[in-house]
């Protein structure tokens, strides 16, 4: 494929959105495409890129006092292990928890919530969030953390695997279709942040019997409201979804991988969405 290149400074990340130019990945088969009257894509260092999204992203965080306790725990080992999680074995391996998240903490949480402005899950970067969101994705990642959620979900020394961490602000309707992951993710977790939820079923997370049918759960759906976790170990019916859902769905999902070679070929695509996203939004402007 011929590139033509072009590296974005922040003097040219104003001048990027005046570009006539629409660019859409296909990125489960790699399949570039372009605007039939343009002969080439514009490929922008995406080095330059991240440190200008940054920048912006920073000036948009509050520079409120944090109410974080530094010797404080947010997510409690006790909280998971409590009663009212519930845990399955078949017809694959799933835990389901709720008010995972103190209720102290939710203003703080949705200042420090990354500044997104595209649709899907990005990879997570430190510098795109305050304080109290990157506690939590330290915590999620932990050994101890993952330790304990594999105790639930049959995994053995679960912590002893790298993680891939992605966050998502909003969704489009072509979302949630029902899948089981890629066999490269051993267990995901999904953490909701959400501060209420509509009274349907729209955007609700179900684990399904088969890959056809929304309707045959194997549990309660999920709705995807502050402190509500999910869990599940990836099988080949591990099947999962949620009904068609457009506008702000909030999640930090952390997924628990095969190899470090998986990891990095999962962060090289998950960079290359979110250039994508953000060129097409500061296109759209």
């Amino acid at each position: 494929m011929n590139l033509c290149r072009r590296q974005i400074t922040d003097s040219s990340a104003i001048a990027a959105r005046s570009v006539c130019l629409v660019v859409e990945t296909h990125l489960d088969t790699g399949e570039c495409l372009q605007d039939a009257s343009l002969k080439g894509l514009f490929v922008i260092n995406i080095a330059n890129f991240e440190y200008v999204l940054a920048s912006h992203n920073k000036d948009l965080m509050s520079e409120g006092s944090s109410m974080l306790d530094q010797t404080t725990s947010i997510l409690s080992e006790e909280t998971l292990n409590g009663p009212e999680t519930v845990v399955l074995k078949e017809p694959f391996p799933i835990l389901i928890a709720s008010n995972q998240l103190p209720a102290n903490l939710a203003e703080e949480i949705d200042r420090d919530f990354p500044q997104y402005t595209g649709a899907g899950y990005l990879p997570h970067e430190e510098k795109d969030c305050g304080q109290t969101i990157n506690t939590i994705v330290s915590e999620m990642t932990s050994r101890e953390f993952a330790n304990n959620l594999g105790k639930h979900l049959g995994v053995p020394n679960l912590g002893d695997y790298p993680t891939m961490v992605s966050i998502c602000r909003s969704l489009n309707k072509k979302h949630g279709n029902i899948h089981t992951d890629s066999n490269s993710k051993i267990v995901t977790c999904l953490l909701y942040l959400n501060p209420g939820w509509l009274q349907n079923s729209e955007g609700c997370l179900r684990f399904l019997q088969r890959i056809d049918s929304f309707e045959d759960m194997v549990a309660p759906e999920i709705r995807p409201v502050y402190g509500s976790l999910a869990a599940f170990r990836r099988a080949d019916n591990s099947f999962h979804g949620h009904l068609p859902y457009e506008g702000e769905r909030r999640v930090i999902q952390v997924a628990w991988l095969t190899s470090e070679e998986e990891k990095l070929r999962k962060t090289k695509r998950g960079k290359m969405s979110r250039f994508l996203k953000w060129m097409t939004s500061s296109l759209g402007k």
